[in-house]
Order: C-alpha cells, then sequence, then structure tokens
C-alpha cells in the first residue's frame, strides 16, 4: 500500500482528502455514515464572530452538474462551536480546519484569537465574504485587500493560516502571491463562482438572493487550470477544490499541483464519495506502483 500521508504548514494528515467547508456541517451526520477518522481532514462550517441566521430561501438552486447557494454563511458562531462541536470533533481522529469568515477585517481577528488556545489544528481564511466596510467588494477580489487581511489576520493568528481564494478574479495567481507574501501557511482553491438561475415561469431568479456561489462537478477543469497556475507561483503548498467527485478528479488536480484536496458538493449526491475516492486514489498509486501519494503533485507533464 502506497503511504498516503501528507504534510502542509507543518500539519500531519493521515490522507490528502479534506471535506470543504460548508458540505458536511461539523461532521456529526457523515459520521453516522462512517468514521470520520478515515479523512484527512474536515474543514468546518464558514465560522463567524457571532451567530448568523444566513440568507432568505429559497437559497439552493439547482442546474446541470451545478448547484447555486446563497446560504449567507448561517452558522451558530464562533462560541458555540468552541464550547459544544470542536470537543466533539477533536476526538473524531482527523485535522480540523476551521474556516473562518467575516464582514470587517476585525471580525477574522476576532475569530482566530477565539481559536488560538483551542483544539483546531489550522485556519481556513475565506476571503470570498463582501468587504461591508469598502463597498461590498470580497476581500479575495484584489491584491491589495487579500494582502491586507493575511497580514493583519497573521499577526493575531497563531494556528497555520491556509487562505481560501476566490476564482473571481482576473489573475488568482497575483492574489496567491499576494496573500503568500503576507504569511499565508497554504492556500486553498477555488471557491465557488458567482452565478445565475431563473425560473422561467415567473421570470424570477431562483435564488431569493438573486445570485449564489455555484459549485460542482462542472467547475473542475477550471478549479484543475487555476491550482496550476498558482501552483507556478507559490512555494507554499496548495490544496485543490471545484468539482472533485470521483478518484481521476482528485489525480487530476494533484498532478496540476495540489498537495492536498478537498471534496465538497459530491457529499451532497453521494454521501460516501469521500470514501470511495480515497479507495479509488490507493488502487491508482499501487496499479502505477507510487510509494507515496505526493509523488502525483506537480507531475503535470505539460506539451512543449
Amino acid at each position: 500500500m502506497a503511504d498516503m500521508s501528507v504534510k502542509i504548514a507543518g500539519v500531519s494528515f493521515k490522507n490528502p482528502l479534506i471535506v470543504a467547508s460548508g458540505c458536511v456541517g461539523f461532521g456529526r451526520e457523515y459520521a453516522e455514515l462512517y468514521p470520520l477518522g478515515e479523512l484527512g481532514g474536515i474543514s468546518t462550517k464558514g465560522t463567524t464572530i457571532a451567530p448568523r441566521m444566513g440568507n432568505a430561501t429559497p437559497r439552493i438552486a439547482e442546474g446541470e452538474s451545478v448547484i447555486l447557494n446563497s446560504v449567507g454563511l448561517q452558522n451558530p458562531g464562533v462560541d458555540y462551536f468552541i464550547k459544544y462541536e470542536l470537543p466533539w470533533l477533536s476526538k473524531q481522529g482527523t485535522v480540523v480546519i476551521s474556516n473562518v469568515a467575516g464582514s470587517e477585517i476585525s471580525d477574522y481577528i476576532a475569530v482566530c484569537e477565539k481559536l488560538n488556545d483551542t483544539a483546531v489544528d489550522m485556519i481556513e481564511l475565506n476571503i470570498s465574504c463582501p468587504n461591508v466596510k469598502h463597498g461590498g467588494a470580497a476581500f479575495g477580489t484584489s491584491c491589495e485587500a487579500a494582502a491586507e487581511i493575511t497580514k493583519e489576520v497573521r499577526a493575531h493568528c497563531k494556528k497555520p493560516l491556509m487562505v481560501k481564494l476566490s476564482p473571481n478574479v482576473t489573475s488568482i495567481g497575483d492574489i496567491a502571491a499576494a496573500v503568500e507574501s503576507e504569511g499565508a501557511d497554504a492556500v486553498s482553491l477555488i471557491n465557488t463562482l458567482t452565478g445565475m438561475k431563473i425560473d422561467i415561469r415567473t421570470r424570477r431568479p431562483i435564488l431569493k438572493n438573486n445570485t449564489g456561489g455555484m459549485s460542482g462537478s462542472a467547475l473542475l477543469p477550471l478549479a484543475v487550470k487555476m491550482v496550476w497556475e498558482v501552483s507556478n507561483r507559490v512555494k507554499i503548498p496548495v490544496v485543490g477544490l471545484g468539482g472533485i467527485s470521483k478518484w481521476q478528479d482528485a489525480v487530476e488536480i494533484m498532478l496540476a499541483g495540489a498537495t492536498a484536496f478537498q471534496v465538497g458538493t459530491a457529499n451532497f449526491t453521494d454521501p460516501y464519495a469521500p470514501i470511495k475516492i480515497l479507495s479509488g486514489l490507493e488502487k491508482y498509486l499501487d496499479d502505477n506502483r507510487l510509494a507515496t501519494v505526493s509523488e502525483l503533485t506537480g507531475k503535470l507533464r505539460i506539451w512543449e
């Protein structure tokens, strides 16, 4: 059997599969189906300083090979997470990554400070949130804003810091380089694309918020391309996500440059998708006589 372990920013993962933020909550429901200890890690539901009820419904819309959501970061808040969810989650035998969100830089800092002395293994900074102090543009849509929030959070965060990048930009490589320069220990990408779906009978958007984040298997080629682009711009580890639903997708994104990968929307269509992906990935490694899963990372052979 190949060695499936990987290391990101000093954190050891038993395998490269992480379930993505927002797709498995805090893991309790999925733990009824399989041991969470079989996963490399779990990125928790996006957590804010105060509880959030989220956006008005309807906030989920289905498309061809995609789902659109405008959940609006519904979560019970960081204090609830620390008191009620983390004690259970930290005993599940998997790496715990806390996805952190906010509306102002001070929100992110406050959440990270509360998590500093907890059992959380790593922070994933969601910079796709709208910055209310600067007209609502997402923190991650300009190099300057992305660098600023990374610098400020890095100064207050004791945990390894992974920054989750938005694909809704002109050059994701530039954004990645900007956050690396200000202390990011790793980057994860891609977050959701912005999309819209219309009910042609009512002529209204299906989502009450009008637009939402688009995820699902159709995003894989874009994610692979952006992971390849970023991995050629930064020296820090890249965690790839976006459209991964089977083991072949995982191999693709690792060849493009990912050290590890996240599985998100696939959990909704098949809750056992992570287990199937790991099984297929292990067989692929053995069939190709690879001693470690890390031998895949960045081994893409580009046409000259």
